[in-house]
């Protein structure tokens, strides 16, 4: 019988259900870390919320973990790489809290537009300032969103109940799924502009770490309320408070902050902000179905091997796994370039398998393509989440199946529709193990996909390569592969360079001033 620990407090729901389903069950809160290596190494799962941290050299010790849970959607807690590198799947719930997270982004905003945490503590103290507090209300107001998924949608929803109007930045989202939730999908200096009142949905990524910079915050309309119940470091906090001090941002609420527990801060006590604990998930109802969920999915995973909601495997049997995983490989890598390398929203998307590729699950291909392009926006996306993704933002995701064998022993093809049209890369496998992209854009060119690259589109001319080579040797830029493709002699050609570091803005603006140059992207895998 499977055994799990529950190591954080957490609804009884949770172990009733594992023992309905034959899980052997502890429920042991508050150890130490010390504590917890000294039992951890008896239990085959682990079910936490945020108290407990699974650190490295917990797993060390923790000798027969098969899986993690974490009741909840965050897992800064987890040292996910360790416990990929150990064999040990990590799941989360992100689902069971969104309704509750939504609500609390709208309360906030109702704080915010009547001063309502002041105006109670001012009436409390003994005081009558009626006239004081002069609030907005939220009928006929211009809501923005940044982050259209799952608890954005939610968001969007009730704002328009409000009869706020409502408008979205998020890569992913395409015009039928915002057309489909009511909102107007714009780019972000568009959104900075318009709204009234911006709230934040979207994970703390490389690309979405202070999105609300100093330099984004002045571009907002004067007045513009901020909620934020979705990480800390979206937001610039000092640019924040200058701004709330200065009177550009008429007021600003934050559940979450960079640095946790905010028990002191710059912003306490400024004027028209207001400061939660991290209550988004703080309701009955969103502790008992984060609990319920978490304990469902490693039962599931510990009795029968069903994989739901996991951050570092994807959905495989033991039997598919060897011959997928280099298909996985390739299919991740067409995702990124293309992801990279396509600009404009994207519309669909098709994955094509022919030959050997055709008689394989399309399902892990079709996942990796998608974590491969979505990933390129937010690194929290793997190839269990990155279908739901899709789909949450109306992405048209097609498999194509094609029976043939052409050029190829195996073929993968990865197709995006964008404003400007179809844009098409594909790629095979060389001795069924080593990923190489065969096709670039309709123009044929064998290159491997990996590390540091420069993507260049230039006039087919003589003298090219020899500007090119001198450029990015001036640059102490060192070329590891060069790989050259072009539709006729004369006409357009491709360049894929692999270097050995990257390659910044400055060489850049270099490379596109070259003669004949269209195009310069950098690139990495």
């Amino acid at each position: 019988m499977p055994k799990v620990l529950i190591s954080d407090k957490m609804d009884p729901k949770a172990a009733q259900i594992f023992r309905e389903r034959g899980v052997e069950v502890d429920e042991i809160t508050g150890k130490t870390p010390d504590e917890l290596k000294a039992i951890i190494g008896e239990y085959d799962g682990l079910a936490i919320r945020s108290s407990t941290k699974v650190t490295k050299d917990i797993l060390a010790h923790a000798t027969n973990l098969k899986v993690i849970g974490r009741a909840g959607i965050g897992v800064d807690n987890v040292d996910i790489p360790a416990a990929s590198a150990q064999g040990v799947v990590v799941m989360n719930t992100p689902f069971g809290n969104s309704i509750t997270t939504a609500e609390h982004a709208i309360a906030l905003m109702f704080a915010l537009a009547r001063q309502l945490p002041e105006a109670d503590a001012s009436t409390q103290a003994g005081k009558w300032e009626k006239n004081r507090f002069m609030g907005v209300e939220l009928t006929g107001k211009t809501l923005g969103l940044i982050g259209a998924g799952n608890i954005g949608s939610i968001v969007a929803d009730r704002a328009i109940g409000l009869r706020m109007r409502v408008i979205a930045y998020d890569p992913f989202l395409t015009p039928e799924r915002a057309l489909e939730m009511g909102v107007e999908k714009m780019t972000l200096d568009d959104l900075l502009l318009r709204a009234d009142f911006i709230t934040l949905h979207t994970p703390l990524t490389d690309q979405t770490r202070n999105i609300l910079s100093r330099e984004n915050l002045a571009k907002t309309k004067k007045g513009v309320r901020i909620i934020n119940c979705a990480r800390g470091g979206l937001i610039d906090e000092a640019a924040l408070k200058d701004g709330l001090d200065s009177g550009h941002i008429g007021g600003a609420a934050l559940d979450v902050f960079v640095q946790e527990p905010a028990k002191e801060h710059p912003l306490f006590g400024t004027p028209n902000f207001v400061a939660t604990p991290h209550l988004g998930a703080s309701t009955t109802e969103a502790q008992v179905n984060v609990a319920i969920q978490v304990a469902e999915q490693l039962a599931e995973y510990l009795m029968t091997g069903g994989v739901t909601n996991a951050l570092n495997v994807p959905s495989l049997s033991a039997e598919e796994a060897p011959r997928l995983k280099p298909y996985m490989a390739l299919a991740e890598k067409l995702g990124g370039l293309v992801g990279q390398l396509a600009h404009g929203e994207l519309t669909s998307i098709a994955i094509e398998v022919e030959g050997a590729a055709a008689e394989l699950n399309q399902k892990p291909i079709t996942s990796a393509v998608l974590a491969g392009l979505m990933r390129v926006h937010s690194d929290t996306v793997n190839m269990v989440n990155a279908p739901f993704l899709a789909k949450e933002r109306g992405l048209d995701v097609r498999e194509v199946r094609h029976d043939r064998e052409g050029d190829y022993h195996t073929l993968v093809r990865v197709t995006v529709g964008t404003q400007a049209g179809d844009r098409s890369v594909a790629g095979t496998l060389f001795g069924n193990a080593a990923p190489r992209l065969v096709e670039l854009f309709g123009i044929k060119v064998e290159a491997d996909l990996a590390g540091h690259m420069l993507y260049i589109v230039n006039e087919d001319a003589p003298g090219f390569i020899g500007r090119l080579g001198t450029t990015l040797g001036e640059a102490g830029v060192n070329i590891g592969t060069f790989h050259l493709g072009r539709r006729s002699a004369g006409g357009e050609a491709i360049l894929l360079l692999s270097v050995d570091e990257a390659v910044d803005e400055a060489l850049l603006a270099k490379v596109r001033a070259l003669p004949g140059v269209k195009t310069a992207m950098a690139l990495g895998f």
